[in-house]
């Protein structure tokens, strides 16, 4: 007993595997294209019976990283080590890439460019022009840092307000030298100082002097609107006067002098100003280049779905043709054998010209919208390897993209937090605050506070002459005394002729219509940028509102149109029978295979809009970088900055891929081929 239910129990199990073998390889393959439950980038889709299936979508994208070259323009070039020229002499800066990255070319199989989304959005952001003039602007604004730095106005979008005085911030080091030698006619011996006699040999007729100068003189300002300025003057001066004691003198002295503003022009914010404003410049270029690059994703996008659209409304206008055709055809043959009127024939060849004129316009939509996709995806379209080639879309529109449920409430949130037009108008309100500040800081009277000491010496070689008193005769004179800097030194070192100066000085402005025109100015530049900020958001919550509606519509806008097209084709389908048993016109067949193809078109199109919609929804919302995981990547270390400032790509226009936070599934989505010509 127990040995026949083996038996049964095994001839059952043959049974099963010899009817399941046929399936099991269309079973393996489904699973390996399609996971049976909704995973991360899947939906679930209804079908007509109400049961969800799972439906695969767009994989994940592999992570890329736009980075820039290894220089940062905020912080110039250092001095004194390792090349003490370096800050007198031009940086180097790359020329612009402006021709196509290598990847393109290596994309080209046979005058075909196959592509996919993710491959658009790649070239793009190596080729686009657009995003290569844009990437200029926080580079600019990075010299501008550099210029405040040093005590330079800001020049950018936003610049610094008030009348204040310029302030060095690096400091200066001047150096004179100079060497005098003149023989003077003497009019008047004794204004001269060459004496007076009788005899030749003290009627000085001319005066010979010789001077030379050496001075040195340090200055620098600090951010508090403190200067400081230190110097050290030395004179030598010989003459053939007889007048002077000293002959050659050699006189020098050291001067340190400090001036403070009390009032006007006085803080940190007020002397930083420049340095801030120059900061918020930088910060808003990066925001534009953050804009430019979600702008420029968006139009591939757009671009791509298009050009999907285009082909697929090509491919319906040959069915068309080709449904024509055949019409035509049998019609011809129906005459010939004297079934059919010939005038249906002209009327089938009027049907099949009509498709034909469709086919064309729909073959020169196709063309405009490949030259749309190459014009962003590559910076030179015309070049010789771009110039007849065929792009072949590779991904289709025809899964929905995943449904997201999210409240307009909490979508205008997320949209506010990320969208670049609100970043830009907080630190357009940002830079009118430091104006405000600054303006009304210059409203305030001048009044400076100054100090100066002053070290001399004097020194050189004794000329003193010996006069005997009468009634003596002779006399001894006395010792000559032989000095020079040393000796000049020590006694400015020593304090042995000392100066002290200290000042304070006041100046009003009458009336100061100036300082109130800029602070009035800067004040209503600012209730300005708040009523923009304001704007803004409304603008945003539209943006996102409509964006919401049309991604809403345009799923049920798809089915609505996969229900028409089939519904078209039966009707067709049950019309043609109804032809082949004499119970129709060959008129209802033409118009109905113009409304299919009309629905076809239309299904296309409603599954490119959904698409569209959902790049256009990305943009709404501040994700398309998000989206395409996209991050910017600081200058120096290479790793993503947490504010992502830094904008760009390589010198040679290439894509980084961050292989580290590459999932493993878009790892085996990317092939080698590709992704061997990235960084």
């Amino acid at each position: 007993m127990t040995g026949r239910l083996y038996r049964t129990t095994l001839a059952l199990c043959l049974m099963a595997i010899t009817a399941l073998a046929p399936v099991a390889p269309a079973l393996a393959q489904q699973q390996a294209a399609q996971p049976s439950s909704p995973q991360a980038g899947q939906t679930a889709a209804p079908q007509p019976g109400g049961t969800p299936v799972a439906v695969q979508v767009q994989s994940p994208v592999p992570a890329r990283t736009i980075r820039v070259s290894d220089q940062d323009y905020t912080h110039g070039l250092p001095w004194l080590f390792p090349n003490p020229f370096a800050p007198y002499i031009p940086i180097s800066i790359p020329e612009p890439v402006l021709t196509n990255s290598p990847r393109i070319d290596q994309m080209i199989q046979n005058g075909m460019l196959q592509i996919s989304l993710q491959d658009a959005i790649d070239l793009a952001l190596q080729n686009n022009l657009d995003i290569t003039i844009q990437r200029y602007g926080p580079w600019i604004a990075e010299g501008n840092i550099l210029n405040t730095m040093g005590g330079g106005l800001s020049r950018g979008t936003f610049a610094a307000s008030g009348n204040f005085p310029a302030i060095s911030f690096d400091p200066q080091f001047s150096a004179t030298m100079s060497l005098d030698a003149r023989t003077i006619p003497v009019n008047n011996p004794l204004t001269a100082g060459t004496g007076a006699g009788t005899g030749p040999a003290t009627n000085f007729t001319s005066l010979s002097t010789h001077t030379a100068i050496g001075n040195l003189l340090y200055s620098q300002g600090f951010h508090t609107g403190t200067s400081f300025t230190a110097g050290f003057n030395n004179t030598r001066a010989s003459t053939s006067s007889a007048a002077n004691f000293f002959s050659p003198s050699i006189t020098s002295s050291f001067v340190f002098a400090v001036n403070q503003p009390l009032l006007n022009g006085f803080g940190l914010l007020v002397n930083e100003r420049n340095i801030r404003i120059a900061r918020l410049n930088k910060n808003y270029s990066d925001q534009l280049f953050r804009q430019q690059v979600i702008t420029s994703i968006t139009a591939v996008g757009n671009a791509y779905w298009e050009l999907v659209y285009a082909r697929g409304n090509v491919d319906v206008n040959k069915e068309s043709v080709t449904l024509a055709q055949k019409l035509y055809s049998d019609n011809q043959k129906q005459v010939e054998i004297g079934t059919l009127a010939p005038l249906e024939v002209i009327r089938a060849e009027a049907q099949l010209a009509s498709a034909q004129q469709g086919l064309i316009a729909a073959q020169t939509v196709q063309l405009q919208d490949e030259n749309q996709l190459m014009i962003l995806i590559a910076k030179d379209p015309n070049s010789p390897m771009l110039r007849n080639v065929e792009v072949i879309p590779t991904d289709t529109a025809t899964a929905p993209p995943p449904v997201e449920t999210i409240s307009l409430e909490d979508a205008i949130k997320e949209a506010v937090t990320k969208r670049p037009e609100v970043l830009e108008s907080t630190i357009a309100v940002k830079a009118d605050d430091i104006n405000v500040q600054t303006t009304r800081n210059a409203l305030l009277p001048i009044l400076n506070l100054s100090a100066t000491y002053t070290g001399a010496a004097l020194s050189g070689d004794t000329r003193f002459s010996c006069v005997p008193v009468p009634p003596a005769t002779t006399c001894t004179p006395p010792p000559q005394i032989i000095s020079g800097l040393g000796s000049a030194l020590d006694s400015e070192f020593l304090g042995t002729y000392p100066e002290f100066n200290a000042q304070i000085a006041l100046t009003i402005p009458i009336r100061n219509r100036q300082a109130q025109g800029l602070n009035i100015q800067s004040v209503l530049t600012k209730r300005q940028d708040e009523a923009k900020y304001a704007q803004n958001l409304n603008n945003i919550a539209l943006d996102v509102h409509n964006a919401q509606i049309l991604l809403s519509q345009d799923r049920v806008a798809v089915d609505a149109a996969i229900k028409t097209r089939e519904l078209q084709q039966q009707t067709l389908d049950q019309e043609q029978k109804k032809l082949e048993l004499g119970a129709s016109t060959i008129f209802m067949i033409v118009s109905d295979q113009q409304a299919l193809a009309t629905a076809a078109s239309a299904e296309v199109r409603a599954e490119v809009n959904l698409a569209e919609a959902k790049v256009n929804f990305d943009r709404a919302m501040g994700r398309t970088m998000e989206a395409n995981n996209i991050t910017i990547a600081d200058s120096k270390s290479g790793h993503v900055s947490k504010d992502t400032l830094i904008p760009g790509t390589t010198s040679t226009g290439e894509i980084y891929v961050d292989h580290a936070n590459q999932s493993p599934s878009s790892s085996r989505e990317t092939p080698a081929s590709n992704s061997g010509t990235r960084q």
